[in-house]
């Protein structure tokens, strides 16, 4: 397409804009989900003189700014001489991005609306040596924009939804120009890649990088919970409602199995006088973390340290990853999946959606959805050592399989910059 369709494509999506966008603020407000960044996202802020190189990192929500956090550290690392930029679309994914790379990054902000005004706004503000997009989120007017300008962009940790895949096929002769704006795609799969190439992405600058989600590292083990002996189960990150089925799980399993020990560790330390409630009405027997208490002594020990839950996965048989039995959206399980220990996890997983798609392919993570098929599930491993040991070999499989994806990244900015 040139520059004409582009200028006229531009004053249309602005017009449209000027229009709906009234309608679309006022039912927000009624909804009383408000606009935020508004005026970040018009272009509407000083230049942060981040000087003439400068790594820019895009992530719209939650998930995404998660999985760029790896790459954007390595890459702080291996070209100390840029800076970092990190853009978000969601106000959710804005406070992570500023929980996590508030020591990293050298200017955190929304991303533009994508019309003319505020994209070129954006950009000339910014001056972005090249842009990385997490996951497959095309912006046509944005994409045209660093095309015009120069500026590299790439499509990183790719993947293509189903529904998303129908939609993009169907209007491929418009999207087949927008991919041809970007320098490279790099899918999460051999399957993502295809999808991609049929909704329009030339062949010659798509290809597989894995899943950055996957890279990252087990962490120091120095653990002395005398855990020697006993199967360990960990029930991470639990929130509000998720303790009561854990125990009460627990309960009815150590009356068949007295090998079993629980580390339980609640997302806000804060519940921890109301898990202590539930724990003395089931009259189970538990310690603290804090104290140095142990599984010799207790069936239940209360992780109330901060820092140590990554680590604690090492020592576990398998785990429940809480956040997963309310509207939280699950938390990652691969702190778990990368000691090769099993995860299990209730229906709500919107944060980490697509790790979980991959888990579940194989016996490396069960999606229960209610509180009895949890614990039917916490039956089979408990009960079944074969298929136990085929869901911790699955893990490791897994990881094998998905690893390297942030060295493909860095690679692909070291032949540009």
């Amino acid at each position: 397409m040139t520059g004409i369709f582009w200028f006229i494509y531009g004053i249309c999506v602005s017009l449209l804009f000027v229009v709906l966008m009234p309608l679309y603020y006022v039912i927000r407000v009624l909804q009383r989900k408000y606009i935020y960044g508004w005026k970040e996202k018009l272009g509407i802020f000083k230049s942060p003189e981040l000087g003439e190189r400068v790594i820019m990192f895009h992530g719209v929500s939650v998930g995404e700014v998660i999985a760029l956090e790896n790459l954007v550290k390595k890459t702080k690392e291996v070209f100390p001489n840029y800076k970092i930029i990190v853009t978000t679309g969601t106000k959710t994914g804005q406070e992570i991005a500023k929980k996590k790379y508030s020591a990293i990054a050298d200017y955190i902000t929304y991303f533009p609306f994508d019309i003319p005004v505020c994209v070129n706004s954006f950009l000339n503000k910014v001056k972005p040596s090249v842009v990385l997009i997490a996951e497959t989120e095309l912006w046509p007017y944005f994409s045209y924009a660093c095309f015009n300008k120069n500026i590299p962009l790439y499509c990183i940790n790719g993947r293509m939804s189903d529904s998303t895949f129908k939609l993009y096929k169907f209007l491929k002769p418009f999207f087949k120009h927008v991919f041809n704006k970007y320098t490279k795609i790099l899918a999460q799969s051999e399957i993502d890649k295809e999808k991609i190439i049929a909704s329009g992405a030339p062949e010659n600058i798509t290809s597989v990088m894995k899943n950055l989600k996957f890279d990252i590292k087990k962490v120091d083990t120095d653990i002395n919970l005398e855990q020697n002996g006993f199967r360990v189960i960990i029930a991470g990150s639990t929130h509000q409602g998720e303790d009561e089925i854990v125990l009460k799980m627990f309960k009815e399993k150590l009356a068949r199995y007295a090998d079993i020990k629980l580390l339980l560790v609640p997302r806000h330390t804060h519940r921890i006088p109301e898990i202590e409630g539930i724990l003395r009405s089931l009259e189970l027997i538990y310690g603290f973390r804090s104290k140095n208490d142990n599984f010799k002594n207790y069936d239940v020990i209360i992780l109330d340290t901060m820092g140590e839950l990554s680590k604690m996965y090492s020592i576990c048989d398998f785990a429940f990853i809480g956040g997963s039995f309310n509207k939280t959206g699950g938390h990652n399980p691969l702190e778990a999946t990368v000691y090769s220990k099993p995860t299990i996890t209730g229906p709500s997983i919107h944060n980490f959606r697509d790790i979980y798609g991959i888990l579940s392919q194989s016996c490396a993570g069960k999606i229960v959805k209610t509180p009895q098929e949890f614990s039917d599930y916490v039956e089979k491993l408990l009960s079944d050592k074969e298929f136990y040991n085929k869901a911790c070999k699955d893990c490791e499989t897994v990881f094998n399989d998905q690893q390297g994806a942030l060295d493909v990244v860095i690679n692909e900015l070291r032949n540009i910059l």
